[in-house]
């Protein structure tokens, strides 16, 4: 496999995702052994070359040789181009450039929501809020979150009565309007910093839902069974709610408000 020499990813710290994806370079060879640095710990006089919060909002790479500096979606095409040379056409056609760009934002605006740091944010430079990038992530994770719901209930027939088309879609779309509220209350400084969070914890859910509506297709089981794997799902959702809760510091009312909600709706549809 062909390395990208003399080039150097600057990756941020504290984002789980991107130490583990450029370690994935370096370790499979794409970059040189030293070719990866998280750009907080890197000397200004280093890279003098690279505008640093542009770093923080999209990954930087930087060639040592020239001192050109890429930065996003540009950056990765450059390391894919080594592995897929073939899709080095479209990784140059402008369109798909653009397309591929929107999505390479809208996770890397989010990051810190669907992956948060460990140890909080403490370094200068952070990626700068684009709310609405955080809207659509908002939108995208209810509507991914409510499709699933929708089809997974109706595996635990006989448990729960069947309701409108687009009843978890009012469910989970509720839920966030009502937390919401209460954060709005808690604290006004981190609503979408835990909106964000809080959709993370259902669109996770919903993806640990799949495997048991794969087996759907294949076996009949008993709705308790199906029931059974929601109930591990939800416990699951809790604990993570609790965990992001503490990241950031925003105490239990969340977390109790979030489990109130869920039982009030469960009242209210049986």
């Amino acid at each position: 496999m062909k390395t990208l020499k003399n080039h150097l990813i600057l990756f941020d710290e504290e984002c789980p995702m991107c130490r583990m994806y450029t370690n994935a370079f370096v370790s499979t060879g794409l970059l040189d052994e030293d070719g990866r640095a998280a750009y907080q710990e890197l000397p200004t006089q280093a890279c003098p070359m690279v505008d640093r919060q542009r770093a923080a909002n999209e990954i930087a790479l930087v060639n040592q040789e020239t001192g050109e500096v890429t930065y996003g979606i540009d950056s990765l095409f450059k390391i894919f181009a080594l592995i897929m040379p073939f899709f080095g056409p479209l990784f140059r056609f402008k369109p798909f450039v653009w397309l591929m760009s929107k999505v390479y934002a809208f996770i890397a605006y989010n990051r810190r929501v669907i992956v948060p740091p460990a140890k909080g944010e403490s370094y200068q430079f952070q990626p700068t809020f684009k709310l609405h990038y955080r809207i659509v992530y908002l939108i995208f994770t209810w509507l991914v979150t409510a499709y699933v719901l929708s089809a997974y209930t109706g595996l635990m027939y006989g448990l729960l009565p069947a309701g409108h088309p687009y009843r978890e879609y009012f469910v989970c779309g509720g839920q966030i309007l009502f937390q919401g509220l209460v954060i709005t209350f808690v604290n006004r400084d981190k609503i979408w910093e835990y909106l964000g969070n809080m959709m993370t914890i259902s669109f996770a859910g919903a993806l640990l839902l799949l495997p048991a509506m794969l087996l759907s297709a294949w076996f009949s089981l008993s709705p308790y069974f199906y029931l059974a794997w929601f109930m591990a799902v939800a416990g699951l959702m809790l604990l993570e709610h609790i965990r992001r809760s503490k990241l950031l510091k925003i105490g239990w009312t969340l977390t109790i408000t979030w489990v109130l909600y869920r039982i009030a709706v469960l009242f209210i549809i049986i």
